[in-house]
């Protein structure tokens, strides 16, 4: 058990009602949780407001309660900590009550639009071969060393964050690569976080549907680089045009790395093709399996990132070598039929643009690209016609179809991404509305040698209709399917 008082360390207090001195036993902002002498926090959310649940969390053991307002009516023989702000406070208490492991192991963040989770599972890939124990906060899943646990956020809740830190220094890890979304930031869940270093990859449309405009979007990203100690570095992607920008006001040493321009870690792509990359890297050549330019940026800040953490340069380029993709990520098989699958979680114009580029520039262009593509309901709406209008320009044929529609039709999801297709692509294009039927449709229209892609999932195994997640993998489905139609 901890003592409140000691769990409050940091935090910016108002007002306190009752005693700090009591021993409390766990930390939870979810009232659900609660059980006799825990903790409860007060969270403001976008969809409920923790202070109406302050009665149900004391009804159900909580002792001391962390809220912003006070309730009118203060129950006796309960401590009631009135404090600025409970995001940061639930940051400042996590990261207290499991004894700051972030000061005890290498953290680095990642943020940005595109590429956070290739960079941080491949810094994983990369540190677990030269010989580390390594942890692993990303979208796709949670690895503490080698056990893995199921992700839910790109950027966990402080309490998790904290805790599977705290696990990670039990199972001696000594670095931890971690995704940092916008969200993440702007609900203060980084708060209390000590990171070695920071690397920043692009900044492009998305997620607008929760930050009002891009500039808020591009300054929140920012907050990250302008919280990092000078103990730090931090690493920007210099041919972004917000690149620098991350840089202006962080104490962090500043590095950068480039394709097109002047930067601390520079590449040239000498050979782009299906079955991989061969980079020259300030100088040295080295052979990787990912692909594209895209990848060519992720390589340079996985390189740049593991020589700042004191790994041997040389050593640096021939782990990078053996690195594996990313599931979901750019991912491909290639039937018997000769037809090449590839699922990619591209779900921003940005990242569909990149990938379909990708394709274009290692085809021959006598055979044709097909591409599946939709947009998430309860999302950002304005990125719709815009993915459209991509996938037909850059493709020969295209399906548009559900994503996770969430609890939108669909099929005004896909109305909506049709208004941005230009008259002389119309023909290029067909609805589809149940995903499966698409991507068999785009199946059966390919011929040998033909290349498909179905953007927007990436690695997720289910597809989130009208609040359920039914079970959908686009890689499992593909791959079946294709058999199929060699019988």
């Amino acid at each position: 058990m901890s003592i409140l008082k000691d769990i409050l360390y940091k935090v910016a207090i108002e007002s306190v009602t009752g005693s700090t001195e009591i021993a409390i036993n766990q930390l939870h902002f979810d009232s659900r949780k609660i059980e006799a002498d825990d903790v409860f926090v007060a969270i403001r959310g976008t969809i409920s407001d923790g202070h109406d649940f302050i009665e149900k969390a004391i009804g159900l053991g909580a002792v001391a309660i962390i809220c912003d307002t006070l309730p009118e009516n203060l129950i006796n023989g309960i401590t009631y900590v009135c404090v600025k702000d409970t995001n940061t406070a639930l940051a400042f208490m996590a990261a207290n009550f499991y004894g700051d492991p972030s000061q005890k192991l290498q953290l680095i963040g990642i943020t940005g639009t595109n590429g956070k989770t290739t960079i941080a599972s491949l810094l994983y890939q990369l540190f677990k071969k030269a010989g580390f124990k390594v942890g692993l906060l990303s979208t796709v899943k949670i690895l503490v060393d080698e056990t893995e646990h199921k992700a839910t956020h790109t950027t966990p809740d402080s309490i998790t964050i904290n805790y599977f830190l705290n696990e990670m220094i039990e199972a001696g890890v000594e670095y931890c690569f971690m995704e940092v979304s916008s969200h993440g930031i702007h609900q203060k869940r980084t708060e209390g976080l000590h990171f070695r270093g920071g690397i920043f990859t692009n900044l492009s449309h998305d997620h607008l549907d929760y930050h009002p405009t891009f500039a808020e979007y591009r300054d929140v990203k920012k907050s990250f680089f302008d919280h990092l100690p000078s103990s730090a570095f931090a690493l920007t992607n210099s041919d972004d045009k917000n690149g620098p920008v991350m840089l202006q006001n962080t104490t962090a040493r500043k590095l950068t790395y480039a394709l097109k321009t002047y930067a601390d870690y520079k590449a040239q792509i000498l050979e782009n093709q299906l079955s991989g990359l061969l980079l020259k890297i300030n100088g040295n050549e080295v052979w990787v399996k990912l692909i594209g330019n895209f990848n060519a940026y992720n390589l340079l800040a996985i390189y740049g990132t593991a020589v700042e953490l004191g790994l041997d340069s040389f050593e640096v380029l021939r782990l990078m070598s053996e690195l594996e993709s990313v599931s979901g990520r750019f991912q491909y098989i290639v039937s018997n039929a000769n037809i090449t699958a590839i699922v990619d979680y591209a779900h921003t114009p940005d990242a569909l643009e990149n990938v379909l580029n990708t394709i274009n520039e290692v085809r021959t262009k006598n055979e044709q690209l097909i591409t599946v593509v939709g947009c998430g309901g309860n999302r950002d709406t304005a990125k719709r016609p815009v993915m459209a209008n991509i996938a037909t320009e850059l493709s020969d044929k295209v399906i548009l179809t559900s994503d996770n529609p969430r609890n939108e039709e669909p099929e005004t999801i896909i109305h909506e991404m049709e208004k941005g297709i230009q008259a002389q692509n119309f023909k290029k294009v067909l609805s589809i509305t149940d995903r499966l039927q698409a991507i068999k449709t785009a199946c059966q229209l390919a011929q040998p040698n033909d290349i498909i892609l179905i953007a927007g999932k990436g690695h997720e195994t289910y597809q989130e209709i009208k609040g359920v997640r039914h079970d959908f993998d686009d890689m499992k489905n593909v791959k079946e399917i294709l058999n199929q139609l060699l019988k």
